[in-house]
This record gives structure tokens, sequence and C-alpha cells, in this order.
């Protein structure tokens, strides 16, 4: 049997500018969120975002009165 290595699809970044400029600012937003509310850690560690299942997502950002999580 001849297994035909998977390929990835064409992903013109033409077409999707609009989108990821609109995550990048996104990004940049909750970023920024977790850092004035995490306590800093070296190389700031604590403003990782990490890839899940449903897109981009971090561990719960602690504010003053409750935890604000991501869904």
């Amino acid at each position: 049997m001849d297994r035909v290595p998977a390929v990835w699809p064409d992903l013109p970044y033409p077409a999707w500018r609009g989108t990821a400029a609109t995550l990048q600012l996104w990004t940049q937003i909750v970023g920024k969120i977790r850092l004035s509310l995490t306590p800093w850690l070296n190389h700031s560690w604590q403003v990782a975002l990490y890839v899940t299942a449903r897109g981009l997502g971090t561990s719960p950002i602690r504010s003053e009165r409750k935890f604000l999580r991501s869904s």
C-alpha cells in the first residue's frame, strides 16, 4: 500500500489578512490584561496563551473579587 502524505490546504495570506490582524489585536489585549492582573514570572511566562481544542486559552486570571476564565 502506498500512503500519500497529508498535504496542508493552501492558505493565501490576502484572503485572511483582516482575520490575522484581528486575531493579533485580541491576543495583545488578552496578554496586556494578564500582564496587569497576574504576578510577574521570569520572561513573562504568566502571560502565555495555550492552544486548546477550542482555539487559544489561558489559565484562570485572578481578579480582586473573582477569577476570570476563558471559554
